[in-house]
């Protein structure tokens, strides 16, 4: 167990983790030549495409230092605030983790708040200056943020660049000498933590876990505590660029099992795994329950894919934790599920991978946030979705949750960050100087203001240099109302939005607006009207597609056309009574993108 030594990478997103993680397995040879290619870990072509990590990856390298052999076990993080509970998963299978910082850029929110998650954890943690060969480096000013930071000595800083691999075995001979190694007895009982877990279609549900204490054989009857199942191992092994199978893997290192498990539902991430005959005592404390912020709603676009959606929500929640999903219904759109994602980004991916990885076609609905709405009883009832809220004479207010944002930014970009987050009903805490010319904000704002598009609006007025973290603060009285939108008098319940009271006449009519453009024109006028309960507070028309039927009229009395003119406008009358308005699938996600 001297021998072992388990660290993750953490850093805030595009500062070259990934690309400094392929250095480190060409270095340890864990990769021959032939098989290195950019972002080695990821492996999903969504991952390339976008350049960012969407989910952790567990490896194992060997590395000879001082005539021994080290095992490291390498676990890449993801890097934007939407995947944090992935950091967090990492996090508590290592002992140590390398702390990665641009060069150019220096410390920035994710940064901050993934460093936290570590000390919480008691990580050794090891700074690395990273991109150190990119002519706008300021190695000096980052090492001074670092040391600011962390209060540790400028002589523990590397400065390193994945690119080049400066400094690569400078990192490698640090996670040797300063990370711990893994504590616990191989002889104990058997106590693993799950902390990943992926879908085979051959194999069935693929565990990885790191063993804290005990030993696991191949072979072995084990059990899951959370759920109580018990299995056959069928296979143990380690987790090399593909899976390697051994017979025997012993406490404090990191692993995989396959037990031919079919159902998702069997294997909960957290969980511990204890033999059957001589179960441990206690289960490992786990990381906490996964909050979702946003939820929206998912509809399979042909109502008979209802169950195949279940399925793939299934599938995708074992290798994304973070994601929960509940059925619901919806007058518009029929069956569908209401899912919960930890952000924007969160969403957009799940729905990407729905399509590429099982072929699901999906309609989204505008994303909300959870509310707290109170009757006049005084009960308390959580509310997802607008359509579930009660009649608004029953109401006596609504709560809805704030969150803690620190915008970390350079002094330049202060004043329209600032009118942005007023903007949002944001309440300024304070702002401090961190370093030279950075400043750190601290705002209190109301989720349901930044789920929609405070993100890219943050990176546009801030030329990208402005960098955004946040956690669930509280939740506070609020003057709420529901915004319906209306065709032909009609609801349609997907579009509806909770939305404070000073904002909804100009959302009602942007909305209004935008949908005029997007809805089709159809035989008859179609009314687009947005309203709050009884009260319409704006309305655009969508004009007819007319045939010119007076054009075989040529001289004669002006009452010929007026009878023709009559007849079409009696046709109209009753199509419109019997007519039906399709809404396309790209008037829900306009909701999105309204400005």
């Amino acid at each position: 167990m001297n021998n072992i030594r388990n660290f993750c990478i953490i850093a805030h997103i595009d500062h070259g983790k990934s690309t400094l993680a392929d250095r480190l397995l060409e270095y340890t040879k864990t990769i021959d030549q032939k098989d290195l290619q950019a972002q080695v870990l990821d492996d999903m072509d969504l991952e390339r495409e976008r350049g960012i990590t969407i989910k952790s990856h567990a490896i194992q390298m060997e590395y000879a230092y001082n005539g021994e052999r080290f095992i490291l076990n390498l676990i890449d993080t993801p890097g934007h605030v939407d995947f944090s509970y992935e950091v967090s998963r990492s996090i508590a299978a290592c002992e140590g983790a390398l702390l990665i910082v641009d060069a150019s850029q220096g410390i920035q929110a994710q940064t901050i708040s993934n460093l936290y998650m570590a000390i919480e954890n008691d990580l050794e943690i090891i700074p690395v200056i990273n991109k150190c060969d990119l002519d706008s480096a300021k190695p000096e000013e980052v090492e001074d943020q670092i040391v600011d930071l962390l209060g540790c000595d400028p002589s523990d800083i590397i400065r390193a660049s994945g690119k080049t691999g400066m400094g690569v075995v400078d990192i490698l001979n640090a996670i040797v000498e300063r990370i711990p190694a893994p504590k616990g007895d191989p002889d104990a009982p058997l106590q693993a933590l799950i902390f990943d877990s992926v879908f085979n279609p051959f194999r069935g549900i693929i565990a990885y876990f790191k063993i804290v204490n005990g030993r696991i054989k191949k072979g072995d009857f084990v059990k899951f505590v959370a759920t109580g199942k018990e299995y056959d191992a069928d296979e143990v092994g380690v987790l090399k660029l593909t899976m390697s199978p051994r017979d025997e893997i012993s406490a404090g290192n990191v692993g995989y099992i396959i037990s031919g498990i079919k159902t998702s539902k069997e294997v909960k991430v957290g969980d511990t795994i204890t033999h059957v005959n001589r179960p441990c005592e206690s289960a490992i404390d786990g990381f906490e329950e996964v909050k979702p912020m946003v939820f929206a709603g998912v509809y399979p676009i042909d109502a008979e894919d209802f169950e195949n959606l279940r399925a793939s929500l299934e599938k995708l929640q074992l290798n994304d934790a973070s994601l929960t999903f509940q059925p619901e219904s919806s007058a518009a759109l029929g069956f569908g599920f209401r899912c919960g994602f930890l952000g924007l980004l969160h969403m957009e991916i799940v729905q990407e991978r729905l399509s590429r990885e099982f072929d699901m076609d999906v309609i989204t609905t505008v994303p909300n946030v959870s509310y707290h709405v109170f009757d006049k009883h005084g009960e308390m009832k959580e509310v997802h979705n607008p359509s579930g809220l009660p009649e608004a004479t029953l109401i006596d207010h609504i709560e809805e949750p704030y969150i803690r944002a620190s915008i970390i930014t350079a002094a330049d970009y202060i004043g329209p960050i600032m009118t942005l987050c007023l903007g949002k009903r944001g309440i300024l805490i304070r702002q401090d100087y961190i370093s030279g010319n950075r400043m750190e904000l601290i705002f209190d704002i109301p989720l349901g203001e930044i789920v929609i598009d405070f993100y890219d609006k943050l990176k546009s007025i801030s030329k990208g240099y402005a960098s955004f973290d946040y956690h669930i603060q509280d939740f506070r009285d609020s003057r709420l109302v529901k915004l319906d939108i209306l065709l032909n008098g009609e609801s349609v319940d997907a579009l509806s939005t909770l939305t404070h009271i000073d904002n909804a006449q100009s959302f009602g009519r942007r909305m209004c607006e935008k949908l005029k453009e997007l809805i089709p024109r159809q035989q008859f006028d179609v009314a687009v009207q947005a309203a709050i309960g009884a009260k319409i507070i704006a309305r655009e028309t969508i004009k007819a597609v007319r045939k010119d039927v007076t054009a075989k009229c040529y001289g004669g009395d002006i009452t010929r056309k007026r009878k023709l003119l009559e007849k079409q406008k009696a046709g109209k009358k009753r199509m419109k009574r019997i007519g039906s308005v399709d809404v396309p699938q790209k008037a829900f996600l306009a909701v999105l993108k309204l400005d």
